[in-house]
């Protein structure tokens, strides 16, 4: 029903039209009492084969939902209770900022893909913190951070401190943004040395905690081999506790969509269906690298069962959804549960 009605509607508006009436509908429906129960008894599979526990935390199955659709940390527990065993917030910055110029997101249909330029728009630290003691999650919350724009790339360092200090009470684990293509220059802190720096200090506060937090690094999938051994090397060096693989990328990876079309759309980050060999790969690599031992989140064109057993398999302990759950809809979690359940894709 989702594909062959209540999708094609949805998509006569546009996406980002879409996204906030989605968020608008699902943020009110988790005030409504009963509402939370229903949608558990439709939408979740649970099994204690497909519990994973991670950094000391308990995911009730490996799949969760990625940073980009949960800007505003106000509709994570209902996310959760369609099967979702972990949502990761964000990207969080500083200080609100509203993005980039509109139109910004735009959807490749004939690939089953997204593109968006929308800049880590966000409500800032102190309104995300007020939903999550609001909300009181009852759902594992990653929280990603990242600069403000406005932040030169020489100063970028005090606002990840900054984020990861005042967020530090409110997520069970973290994850840096550093890979972001539709932020300018952002890129350029995936350099080595500045890395080393940054997740040293985030360390540093990490480690004066009575409690420390996983801290992650989400990577781009169009880093070379030789950045991957330096990103694997800085891992090791700082001792972070895993690898978000990947982020969606400045490539245009396996489009059979008309190249006009493409260009006409303009920059911004693609995600989709076309990441999911690429994303694959960088899992591969890594986990072969690490001899399986670094925890990875694979992230990349996940859209159904064989996508999520073939990013396990390559060796990610957990994996995340967001362009795969636009394209499939809400079912797919439950779906892809069964399947590894069935598949045992896992060694328990």
């Amino acid at each position: 029903m989702y594909k062959f009605i209540i999708r094609p509607l949805l998509f006569l508006l546009s996406p980002e039209n879409i996204h906030h009436l989605v968020v608008y509908v699902l943020r009110n429906l988790q005030k409504c009492n009963g509402v939370s129960k229903m949608i558990r008894y439709f939408f979740n599979y649970e099994h204690i084969y497909l519990e994973r526990e991670i950094w000391g935390l308990k995911f009730k199955n490996p799949i969760g939902f990625a940073a980009g659709f949960d800007k505003k940390a106000e509709i994570f527990n209902i996310l959760g209770d369609f099967g979702f065993s972990h949502i990761e917030v964000g990207t969080i910055t500083p200080e609100a900022q509203s993005g980039n110029p509109k139109p910004r997101l735009f959807r490749v249909k004939k690939d089953k893909a997204l593109i968006n330029r929308m800049g880590f728009n966000n409500i800032g630290i102190k309104k995300t913190i007020r939903n999550l003691e609001k909300l009181k999650p009852n759902v594992i919350i990653g929280i990603n951070i990242g600069k403000n724009t406005s932040t030169p790339n020489e100063e970028a360092i005090n606002d990840y401190k900054r984020c990861f200090s005042e967020l530090f009470d409110y997520g069970d684990y973290f994850t840096i943004n550093v890979s972001c293509p539709n932020v300018k220059d952002l890129n350029k802190l995936q350099d080595k040395s500045y890395l080393l720096n940054l997740l040293n200090e985030l360390q540093l506060i990490n480690n004066s905690k009575n409690k420390r937090k996983p801290i992650l690094l989400k990577i781009s999938p169009d880093l070379n081999i030789e950045q991957i051994d330096e990103i694997i090397e800085i891992v090791q060096l700082t001792n972070i506790d895993g690898i978000v693989a990947t982020n969606t990328s400045s490539q245009r990876y396996n489009l059979t969509t008309d190249k006009q079309i493409i260009e006409n759309t303009g920059n911004g980050g693609l995600s989709g269906l076309p990441l999911r060999e690429r994303s694959t790969e960088v899992i591969s690599y890594i986990a072969k690298k690490t001899d399986y031992k670094l925890p990875i989140i694979g992230v990349g064109g996940i859209f159904d069962y064989k996508d999520a057993i073939e990013k396990v398999k390559a060796g990610a302990w957990l994996i995340q959804l967001y362009t795969g759950y636009i394209y499939e809809g809400p079912w797919v979690v439950k779906q892809i549960n069964k399947e590894l359940l069935k598949n045992k894709v896992y060694d328990n």
